[in-house]
């Protein structure tokens, strides 16, 4: 008993399976922007979690890793041909591109309503496991938004 040691289990567990259920989705014939959003949103995640274990001052700022990981995987897109199809666009924007950028946006939209929620009410939470369940709620509403309205 006392040779066990703590364990702290962090996001990157939930990370990779939610990264492998987004290529089982595509697979599935998921629409490649209701696919693209939840890649940008775990993106934007990881990238959040990735600042907190790196010391430099530049590369350790959340934001601008998600808009490098932005940045890489659109670059992965475009190499390896998934986008430029005229089939494949949502208002006139190719869906991935389309979907990549919506979805950091919408990651990041959530996680200021989460720290101004934090702000309003003196510095807590309010409620357990709030800083995840406002970005995942809104890219969860969005998501079907827009699923609904342009049938994807």
């Amino acid at each position: 008993m006392f040779l066990v040691k703590v364990a702290y289990a962090q996001c990157p567990v939930c990370i990779v399976t939610v990264g492998g259920g987004m290529i089982l989705a595509k697979k599935l014939g998921i629409d490649d922007f209701l696919v693209s959003l939840w890649i940008s949103g775990l993106n934007t995640a990881i990238s959040f979690w990735l600042a907190t274990k790196i010391k430099n001052r530049f590369l350790g700022n959340p934001l601008i890793l998600s808009v490098l990981m932005l940045g890489l995987t659109l670059s992965y897109f475009i190499f390896t041909d998934q986008t430029g199809s005229v089939g494949n666009q949502l208002l006139g924007i190719d869906k991935l591109i389309f979907g990549q950028s919506l979805g950091l946006l919408i990651w990041l939209l959530g996680i200021f309503i989460d720290r101004k929620s934090r702000v309003l009410n003196g510095g807590k939470i309010l409620f357990p496991y709030q800083k995840v369940v406002f970005p995942i709620s809104i890219l969860i509403i969005l998501t079907l938004l827009f699923k609904l309205i342009f049938k994807l």
